[in-house]
Order: C-alpha cells, then structure tokens, then sequence
C-alpha cells in the first residue's frame, strides 16, 4: 500500500461519523426524477469488451484519464455526448464550455440522466456523478462554473462519446 491509498483510507475511517449525512445530502442533490430513466440491471464486468480496457477502467473502476488527453476536450460542434457504455444522451453540446482544466465540462447535464453521490476518494468531500442508466462514472461536479447555475460537470473524455447533431442518436445498448 503506498503513502496516497493509506492516507486516503485514513480520511475516509475518519469521516465514516458524517456518511449518512453526507448519502442524505447526495441524494438530495440528484437531478434524477423518480421513473426517468430505468437502470440496467447489468454487472459491471459485463462492459468489458463493450468498451476499450481504458474506458471500462474510467467507467467502472473510477479511474481518471489524464488532464489534456481526450480529444473531446477540443469538440466545438453541436450535437450530444452520451454515455460510452450505454450510450445515455447525458450532455448537450449547448452546455459545453472552456473550464481550462484538461477535461471536457458541461454547466448541466440532461436533467434526470446522471445521478450523483459523495466521493471522499481525496479525503475531502466531492460529488462523484455517474450515468443514471448504467451507473457508469463519468466525472465530478464543483461549484465553480460559469453563471447563471455556476455549476462545472468535469467529464472523463473516455466515458462519453459524441454524436453530431446530424446524425441520428445511436440506440441504448443493454
């Protein structure tokens, strides 16, 4: 175990006191509506194949893509992004904008299509959001984004793919 897992651990024994607050608050939080989108009942092993070794990793296992690396980051066109899973429409391009940090970031998602919950990975409290049909992680949200919502939807370039507007959405994979 090196120094960052065990320091990591540590912060989290240290904050078990505060997780039904914290579950409480997250759930609050949630932008999805009850019956908006039905969750897959799928397990998580079940994307490998599905999805490249690198995507499943940010998907599933809650890795994080080097700042910088997703061509994503650059795409200006409009259209929607959708989960690289199960390809949820889960970002419209409208609400893209320049965070200068690496990833591509939304001021909002598509209302009821992501759902959120604390993360204490970095011993301090953020909010982790996935995808509310397969429950695949996608980024985090920060309350540092442009107005009016002064919201910043981190993405991992590798959970989203983008379709143009022209062309038709592709259909959910289950």
């Amino acid at each position: 175990m090196n120094r960052r897992t065990l320091l990591q651990h540590l912060g989290s024994l240290a904050l078990l006191p505060l997780l039904p607050a914290c579950s409480q608050a997250a759930e609050e939080q949630s932008p999805n509506q009850a019956g908006a989108v039905v969750a897959l009942v799928k397990a998580h092993a079940e994307w490998r194949g599905v999805v490249s070794d690198a995507a499943y990793a940010v998907l599933f296992e809650e890795a994080t893509e080097p700042s910088a690396s997703s061509p994503l980051n650059a795409e200006k066109r409009p259209g929607t992004f959708v989960c690289a899973a199960c390809r949820l429409p889960l970002f419209d391009s409208a609400h893209k904008f320049e965070s200068g940090t690496g990833w591509p970031s939304f001021t909002q998602p598509i209302a009821g299509h992501v759902e959120t919950k604390r993360d204490f990975k970095l011993i301090w409290p953020r909010t982790e959001y996935h995808c509310a049909r397969c429950g695949g992680h996608q980024g985090h949200v920060f309350n540092d984004g442009p107005e009016p919502r002064g919201e910043r939807w981190c993405n991992n370039g590798l959970a989203l793919e983008f379709i143009p507007r022209d062309q038709p959405l592709p259909e959910l994979r289950s």
